[in-house]
């Protein structure tokens, strides 16, 4: 039975995905609950039916207060079987509505419902772009992913399990009470006026303080996360007292914003309690008149108390519902604020696959300056034959970095354009295209995960042997099998930790370079490769390198300029162009930037400073 009601929904089903999400709250709720329009029908009129039963139960009691006051034998042998007959329902078909009821609150909506939007959710962040991230905490990120699915879920269980059941409960109750004498519907009418202005006013206010005390949450992930990640730079400058007070103003705000919305969750309890007081008197002490005038029997009397009395009890746990319903809708809100952020940095509408042939790349005119007035590139033309080798050196700022992060599509050129054997980047599908680049970045971070999955990483399908070789052309798998982390898992089943934290620097670099050694892709990119390594073991990785570059185009930047003294070709950048270009030999022979800055490195490294003098 459970798994009945659990597979109504399938929260991974296929969905036609939207670049730019509705911004509005109604209109993104609306776009996650497609695959739910049949489960929604079947929850509303089991909260419905639900509801009457309820009413008919209290209803139902009258009768028995009535019946109570003829003779015991005359009304068995008259009402004997109707009062068997209600027991059994009571003891058994009551039992069974209100399964179905749960069983699809509980399990067919309420799990499958957050899954399909952390899912969905989760699959559009990916597909943002590296700036966008760049842009943002990835803790508050992850935090918006996390919380906006469940309060979403509860809201969503909120409208069947409390407002519809409410409502229906408020009309039956209506019914009853004119059924038993149309008066008494006075007093229920009045409270019910003054209830619904009880809840616009809390809902005017529950919606924004919710939201605000959501983004003061996620703002105090943000920062904690961001502590938390660079914990090295905490520890190796003292600044726990600084991290500490850096976190205390997110959390004092938290504090502040969480203490504006309880304001009005009591101020809301006070004047709820007071309007029960008024119902209950009302509708009771009514009752209890026209009993004594004889225009109301004993059992009307029951039924209209215990009415009351039920909805008495209920009122606060219908404005907890309610206010906890819009408290969601404000964390979902401010979840909306990273899961419907449009993504720009898109494929073509007419996108094909990179169609590698020969590896031939062509910047044409390549300007981005990361929308400032300075930095970046400007109009810098340079073409990279099939198999050659460059070599890219500049100061910092220079645009190297910027040229590597164009060529895979990080981002898209203010002006100008990059052709891989005469197809546009911008024309083809990104994931062909990085399929096609393999790149060692001077920030080696890994995966969370164990040493064999991060070597993977560069091709899934790959078999044991080829990691293991990939590993020992890196040098990595000496160490590799030496490593051990805290669950007892060893050598390529090992762990990394975050970021791959519990290795040296020249570790991480290494196991990426084993990665990008297995991907083997036609297009190599190393960016500070081996800045990580000791020179021993960079004399030994670099014949590896070398091996690597072998059939590749290859593009490198250095600031240690041993390392690409034997490229075929050597470009120098400055202030976002290409100021000179050709063989070591050459340049240094040209007596320019290339040829200062050879003189002045101390060690093979670029001395900016000197050379920038």
């Amino acid at each position: 039975m459970f798994k009945f009601f659990e597979t109504l929904v399938d929260p991974y089903c296929h969905y036609e995905e939207n670049d730019r999400p509705p911004r509005r709250l109604w209109p993104f709720m609306k776009a996650y609950m497609r695959p739910f329009h049949k489960v929604f029908w079947m929850a509303a009129i089991m909260s419905v039916i639900v509801a009457a039963v309820e009413i008919w139960l209290i209803y139902y009691m009258g009768r028995i207060v009535d019946l109570l006051s003829t003779d015991p034998a005359t009304m068995w042998e008259t009402y004997g079987l109707e009062v068997i007959l209600v027991a059994l329902f009571i003891l058994f078909l009551r039992p069974f509505l209100q399964a179905i009821d749960v069983l699809i609150l509980n399990n067919a909506i309420l799990p499958n419902f957050g899954t399909l939007i952390r899912w969905r959710a989760h699959k559009h962040v990916l597909r943002q772009s590296v700036g966008w991230f760049e842009n943002d905490f990835a803790g508050r990120i992850a935090n918006r992913i996390m919380q906006t699915p469940p309060a979403a879920g509860e809201a969503v269980f909120q409208v069947f399990d409390a407002i519809a059941f409410s409502l229906a409960y408020i009309i039956g109750a209506a019914f009853l009470l004119s059924d038993a004498d149309p008066r008494l519907m006075l007093p229920l009418l009045v409270w019910i006026g003054l209830y619904a202005l009880l809840v616009r006013w809390t809902m005017q206010r529950v919606g924004p303080a919710s939201k605000a005390a959501s983004d003061a949450r996620s703002q105090v992930t943000g920062r904690v996360v961001d502590a938390y990640t660079n914990i090295h730079s905490v520890k190796l400058f003292a600044h726990d007292d600084r991290e500490l007070n850096y976190a205390r103003e997110a959390i004092e705000h938290t504090r502040s914003t969480f203490q504006t919305e309880m304001r009005i969750y009591t101020i809301m309890d006070v004047v709820l309690v007071f309007l029960n007081g008024l119902l209950i008197v009302g509708v009771v002490g009514w009752a209890i008149w026209l009993w004594m005038q004889g225009q109301a029997s004993v059992g009307a009397v029951a039924a209209a108390t215990a009415l009351t009395l039920r909805l008495n009890a209920m009122t606060g746990w219908i404005m907890w519902a309610l206010t906890s319903f819009f408290r969601q809708l404000g964390v979902v809100a401010e979840g909306m604020e990273t899961i419907a952020q449009p993504i720009d940095l898109v494929d073509a509408p007419d996108a094909k696959p990179l169609d590698m042939s020969r590896g031939r790349i062509e910047v044409r005119e390549l300007s981005h300056h990361f929308g400032r007035e300075s930095g970046g590139l400007d109009r810098v033309s340079l073409e990279i034959s099939p198999g050659e080798k460059i070599g890219l050196v500049g100061r910092s700022g220079a645009g190297k970095s910027t040229l590597i992060k164009l060529l895979l599509r990080f981002y898209d050129a203010e002006t100008g354009s990059i052709l891989i054997d005469g197809q546009e980047i911008s024309a083809v599908t990104q994931n062909s295209l990085r399929d096609q680049i393999g790149m060692v970045q001077q920030d080696s971070s890994l995966l969370h995960r164990s040493v064999r999955d991060n070597i993977l990483y560069g091709r899934p399908d790959a078999t044991e042997e080829q990691v293991v070789q990939a590993a020992k052309k890196a040098e990595a798998h000496e160490f590799i099998l030496d490593l051990q982390d805290p669950q007892g898992r060893t050598g390529y089943d090992a762990h990394v930790g975050e970021r791959g934290v519990k290795l040296s620097g020249g570790q991480r670099q290494r196991i990426t370079l084993a990665r990008v050694i297995l991907k083997d892709a036609p297009i190599l990119l190393l960016d500070e490769a081996t800045s990580a390594l000791d020179s021993e073991v960079e004399a030994a990785i670099q014949e590896t390198l070398y091996g690597m570059m072998e059939g590749k185009s290859v593009i490198a930047i250095a600031h240690r300029l041993s390392t690409i003294a034997q490229m075929d070709r050597i470009i120098v950048l400055d202030h976002g162009q290409i100021v000179e270009q050709g063989t070591h030999a050459q340049l240094l022979s040209q007596g320019g930037l290339y040829a200062r800055f050879w003189e002045r490195q101390s060690g093979g490294f670029i001395n900016a400073d000197e050379a920038a003098e």
